[in-house]
């Protein structure tokens, strides 16, 4: 064989070897997922949904639920995401009647629990998992200022704690805004507003973040923080002078969904995404963080959260609380924004 014709053979047959992989990489799918999962929570949630699906490449944009939910309203004219995963339900309530969700019936929709999905059909979103109210109550801290246990909502308006609570913005962080929603619904709105008017004297400062409230008092710069039970129980599991308190009235909650976003490029993608947010393997993902999960059968008991936990959820009226969103943020800036972290 001619030496240079037997080279430009071998360097032909090293540029198709090297051009498959390449062909094959260069074929996966691109899916921009926004989502506002707790960042220790995604990369188990990332690395299964990669090894369900390792044809598809996917991108996380990650923050608070609010700062999200702002986000995607502020793109709808020019939308960046396909899928919206792990954002307030009642968030996906505003994309919804905003029109900027696809409704989609994923595989083993039948399996979700009538209340933790949109109930058209097919469904514009999907439940993944409840996270609900708790105050972290850092007892090292307390004994130090002779400061009791809370038991109830109200008593977080005694003297005793003015300027030893953090709780998180509304606006901001779907935790808060959940806060602030089940109040009003608890006891109406004359008497929810006057609540917070009272417990606002209290406040030290309102957090963008339903996660560092808990975390500044667990590490004693306040007694009490606001927040919710999966980062409560991260927080005592790291060996943090915490106790979890559930207040006696009812918790605030909300869901975790998932939903495609309305002119995604990559449909088939999305659709995939959301069969496994559904799926067995997933809801056991969710199960190792919280108490309840979309599929009631796949529950499990955590540590530190009471058995009848599910019973102490206030009834959270979730269209109500959609469509009342940009009013309800308004009268509370209104009323406590001078107290808001720097952002």
């Amino acid at each position: 064989m001619n030496p240079a014709r037997g080279f430009r053979w071998l360097a032909s047959i090293a540029a198709v070897a090297l051009a498959v992989p390449g062909a094959a990489l260069a074929q996966k799918t691109q899916l921009t997922v926004y989502t506002a999962l707790e960042t220790d929570q995604l990369k188990a949630y990332q690395e299964g949904f990669n090894k369900a699906q390792p044809e598809i490449e996917s991108t996380w944009v990650r923050d608070s639920s609010g700062v999200i939910t702002a986000k995607l309203l502020a793109e709808k004219a020019n939308p960046r995401a396909d899928v919206v995963m792990g954002v307030a339900a009642t968030s996906m309530g505003v994309f919804d009647a905003e029109g900027m969700l696809q409704p989609y019936a994923p595989q083993g929709l039948s399996r979700i629990a009538s209340q933790y999905r949109d109930p058209k059909n097919p469904p514009a979103w999907v439940g993944m998992d409840v996270w609900g109210a708790t105050i972290c109550f850092n007892t090292v801290e307390a004994a130090k200022r002779n400061i009791p246990k809370p038991e109830t909502w109200r008593d977080l308006t005694k003297p005793v704690y003015k300027g030893q609570i953090v709780m998180p913005h509304p606006a901001s962080s779907g935790t808060g805004f959940f806060d602030v929603s089940a109040w009003l619904q608890l006891w109406g709105e004359a008497e929810g507003w006057k609540f917070m008017d009272a417990l606002h004297e209290n406040i030290a400062q309102y957090m963008h973040s339903g996660s560092r409230p808990c975390a500044s008092a667990a590490n004693g710069e306040y007694v009490v923080g606001i927040s919710f039970e999966y980062r409560a129980n991260r927080e005592k599991a790291q060996g943090k002078p915490i106790e979890l308190v559930f207040p006696k009235e009812g918790l605030g909650w909300d869901l975790e969904a998932v939903g495609i976003y309305k002119g995604t490029k990559n449909m088939a993608a999305a659709q995939k995404l959301l069969d496994w947010s559904i799926s067995d393997e997933a809801m056991g993902l969710y199960a190792a963080n919280f108490a309840i999960v979309a599929v009631p059968a796949l529950n499990k008991p955590l540590p530190n959260v009471p058995a009848d936990y599910g019973t102490r959820l206030v009834k959270n009226d979730f269209a109500w609380a959609a469509k009342n969103r940009d009013r309800i943020l308004a009268e509370w800036s209104k009323r406590y924004e001078s107290k808001a972290a720097p952002k």
